[in-house]
């Protein structure tokens, strides 16, 4: 019979072919996943890596997989996810591992970047503030993404990427499609250039666990059929 007062926590150790490692931990009130780990680096193992920043579901740099689901440690508790006594924590699926819990994160990066999720401008500092209606269609559209921090919960969460390393993962598809329908961006037909190729929107297999997962209730997948769509109907506009 489990311990009421005590948990056992199996974390991941080393790189990509590493192994977990059992520690017994103290329960506590209002305990969050990201208390377990740090009160296993303070008090039982220091050397144990991590990576977290806020505390408070602002920056998503504490994102890890418990018990095989990616989610934010600082916002999950442990109540919640603990299962007879029992929890796994391990570094994000999709991603290097640099050591224990941490991940390299340049990849995702790499690919925000890839798939011209930057603004292009339409005019310079020098040049009067161009006024936006909020209300616009297109403003809606980019704003539906615009909370994304950038924590690749849902790149951890998507199967697509796991099976092919070349896809851009949804937060960079979303980023695309948010710059794509901000009107001061001045090269729309980059933005469907950079995701109509290889590893694109059109790989995305519509599972959805991008928008299950996703702490901050974003869609994802939203993004990406705007995307689809625009990249068709820009294929079919090239060939008249």
């Amino acid at each position: 019979m489990a311990d009421e007062h005590q948990m056992s926590v199996s974390v991941w150790r080393g790189g990509t072919a590493g192994s977990f490692q059992s520690f017994d931990v103290k329960m506590e009130e209002n305990q969050t996943v990201l208390d377990v780990v740090a009160w296993i680096q303070q008090y039982a193992d220091p050397t144990l890596s991590y990576r977290y920043a806020c505390r408070v579901g602002m920056c998503g740099s504490c994102a890890m997989m418990v018990n095989g689901v990616p989610r934010w440690t600082c916002r999950t508790h442990v109540k919640k996810v603990l299962k007879d006594g029992h929890m796994e924590i391990a570094p994000l699926r999709n991603l290097p591992v640099i050591k224990d819990l941490a991940t390299d994160m340049d990849p995702f990066f790499d690919k925000w970047v890839a798939a011209e999720g930057l603004h292009h401008p339409t005019q310079t500092r020098h040049d009067p503030i161009e006024a936006i209606d909020p209300a616009s269609a297109a403003r809606v559209e980019a704003n539906a993404g615009i909370e994304c921090i950038n924590c690749s919960v849902c790149y951890a969460a998507c199967d697509t990427v796991a099976g092919n390393p070349d896809y851009l993962g949804p937060a960079a598809l979303q980023r695309a499609w948010s710059v794509y329908n901000d009107s001061k961006d001045a090269d729309k037909l980059a933005i469907l250039d950079a995701v109509s190729g290889v590893g694109g929107c059109h790989n995305c297999h519509s599972q959805g666990s991008c928008a299950v997962h996703c702490p901050n209730d974003l869609n994802p997948m939203n993004a990406i059929a705007g995307l689809k769509r625009e990249t068709a109907r820009n294929f079919f506009k090239r060939r008249k």
